[in-house]
């Protein structure tokens, strides 16, 4: 059923956590943060599109980002997240899906957020070549509590609503 639209509309969550490590870049969107750690992982463990990339895959009823991008492929150690959502974006294109909007949430202690938070939104833009409009990032801690609170590692969670034929 399709409300009496001519359009479908489906929702797809993401999640992704990752911990920190000495010795790495911070990527949050596409956009260096100054840190102290990265966040590890088998590309630049930039878990905001990480998470932001699974919504749009499982809102458009495509497998997974580890399908496409498997952490045991040597070829992809190290690529740049941005890559990544790039390519998701391809994929959503060739089955004619069209992103409404992105909700993210960003849980961590530390860094803050807010000061890039629309340097953020304006990378994301660019990428997903949709308005900034269309695009929410929020950030909040996890009170202390858990690994998140003891300050080692990032988690995000996504939510994306597409449009297609």
């Amino acid at each position: 059923m399709d409300g009496g639209n001519s359009f479908k509309i489906r929702v797809g969550l993401g999640y992704d956590v990752h911990p920190f490590q000495e010795g790495r870049d911070l990527f949050l969107g596409g956009v260096k943060i100054p840190f102290q750690k990265g966040l590890k992982g088998h590309s630049d463990g930039d878990v905001l599109i990480h998470a932001i990339a699974d919504a749009l895959l499982g809102a458009s009823a495509l497998p997974d980002i580890g399908y496409f991008f498997p952490n045991d492929d040597k070829s992809m150690e190290g690529i740049s997240s941005v890559v990544i959502l790039k390519r998701v974006k391809d994929l959503l294109e060739e089955k004619g899906v069209n992103i409404i909007n992105i909700d993210s949430i960003i849980i961590a202690e530390e860094p803050k957020i807010l000061p890039f938070r629309d340097k953020i939104i304006k990378n994301l833009s660019s990428i997903l070549e949709i308005p900034e409009s269309s695009l929410n990032i929020k950030a909040t801690t996890n009170e202390k509590l858990g690994f998140i609170g003891r300050g080692e590692g990032i988690a995000v969670f996504a939510v994306a609503l597409v449009s297609f034929q």
